[in-house]
């Protein structure tokens, strides 16, 4: 293992994250203030670090509660006039129910002349719950972790939550009309699409109760007979684009993969590498895009120069074992065992916002001399892989990379850094 190598993956994340914080990319977007109030709302793992810049910007004229995970809020219960409340991610917990009960009680006071600035960013889908009407917060439970298990995409889990929310969806925006809705918001989906990041509160639905019913069956998941009624019942569609009661929101992007995979680009240029972006869309199994990527790497050592493979996205992990790790780690080890050692190949995979999954890592880091070192310790990668326990590959190894809570989000990035013989 090269100590240049390590430094250089853990810059290669740090440049990609520092691009893409509340504190560098908020301010432009933040509006006048309005002629009432401006209310401020928001979920997110990096809810609490985006109230921050925006009471740095406003003062104490603005007020408000954003909800976050448990530790990423700032070590603080209240940003100036405006509540942190942290709650569980990404099982939905009682704190965030209660939160979302407070959220939607400020954004029903507000009236024409009142501004609601929504914050929103990666892992809002859990932290704003609160359950449809008939829905209990245990049976919602329950699917999330079906959902999560079963390998669906992000943007399938969150069109079920959307169809079992009181607040997804479009739900937050028509309970804030008649005021004026501006939603800043940091994805973490690939496309960028604004109905799936947090599930849309604040815009318009283009899925259906038909569309999460068909997603359940296609992953096997008989739901609680409570939510199997409900979606059944279809009696509340989410709202279209055509639906008057939007007219008066708005969204913004202003922070996503793209800009964080061009800051990585940068550095790695700075270092000599050419940087090759792979796309900030990549979606799949985390083993399988493991595999497509080691082919890659070697074709690209094949062509003589050094090279950064960068990439974007979110890799989803069927739970099959009883180990820990999440889908950058899991790819890292698929990564390992596919290049077999190869010389002058390493990696680095990691969760945007700091945690992989339910452990405390961002992700893991490999290197020409993983298997090698894993041999000599009697870590057999196969048998960690077909347990997803990753985690525990890696713990020994000393390549888990764990930053902590970043405060932002824009979901899993990737480096491969290839160097020619």
């Amino acid at each position: 293992m090269n100590e240049a190598e390590r430094e250089l993956l853990e810059s290669l994340f740090r440049s990609a994250v520092d691009a893409v914080l509340p504190e560098r990319c908020l301010t432009p977007y933040l509006p006048r203030a309005p002629v009432g109030r401006t209310v401020v709302v928001g979920a997110g793992k990096a809810s609490a670090a985006m109230a921050q810049v925006v009471v740095d910007h406003y003062s104490d004229s603005v007020g408000g509660l954003v909800i976050t995970r448990y530790g990423h809020g700032l070590g603080t219960s209240r940003i100036g006039h405006i509540d942190v409340v942290e709650a569980g991610h990404p099982i939905p917990d009682d704190a965030g129910n209660m939160a979302t009960s407070r959220v939607l009680d400020l954004v029903r006071e507000c009236g024409p002349d009142d501004l609601i600035l929504c914050l929103l960013s990666g892992g809002g889908s859990a932290l704003l719950t609160m359950p449809a009407a008939g829905i209990t917060l245990d049976d919602k439970q329950d699917v999330t972790r079906a959902l999560i298990a079963s390998g669906a995409t992000i943007d399938e889990i969150n069109c079920v939550r959307k169809h079992l929310s009181a607040v997804k969806g479009g739900q937050l925006a028509l309970a804030a009309h008649p005021a004026q809705v501006i939603t800043l918001a940091i994805s973490d989906v690939a496309g960028d699409d604004p109905s799936v990041i947090a599930s849309g509160p604040t815009t318009a639905d283009p899925t259906t109760f038909a569309d999460a019913r068909a997603i359940l069956n296609k992953f096997d998941i008989t739901p609680p007979s409570l939510i199997s009624r409900h979606l059944d019942a279809a009696l509340n569609e989410t709202p279209t684009e055509e639906d008057p009661r939007l007219k008066n929101a708005s969204l913004y992007i202003v922070a996503s993969a793209k800009q964080a995979l061009a800051a990585a680009a940068q550095l790695a240029s700075e270092r000599g590498f050419e940087s090759v972006v792979l796309g900030d869309e990549i979606q799949g199994e985390a083993r399988e895009v493991a595999r497509a990527h080691a082919a890659l790497a070697r074709d690209y050592k094949a062509r003589g120069k050094a090279t950064a493979l960068l990439s974007g996205g979110e890799t989803t992990v069927t739970i099959q074992g009883s180990g820990g790790g999440g889908p950058n780690t899991e790819y890292m080890l698929a990564l390992a065992i596919e290049l077999a050692g190869e010389e002058g190949i390493c990696g680095i995979a990691c969760d945007s916002d700091g945690i992989d999954g339910s452990e405390d890592n961002a992700g893991a880091m490999i290197f020409p001399d993983t298997l090698a070192r894993a041999d000599a310790l009697d870590l057999v990668p196969h048998v960690y892989l077909t347990n997803n326990d990753s985690y525990g590959f890696f713990t020994p190894l000393r390549d888990l990379v764990v930053p902590g809570p970043t405060l932002t989000n824009v979901n899993d990035l990737r480096a491969i850094l290839i160097k020619p013989d």
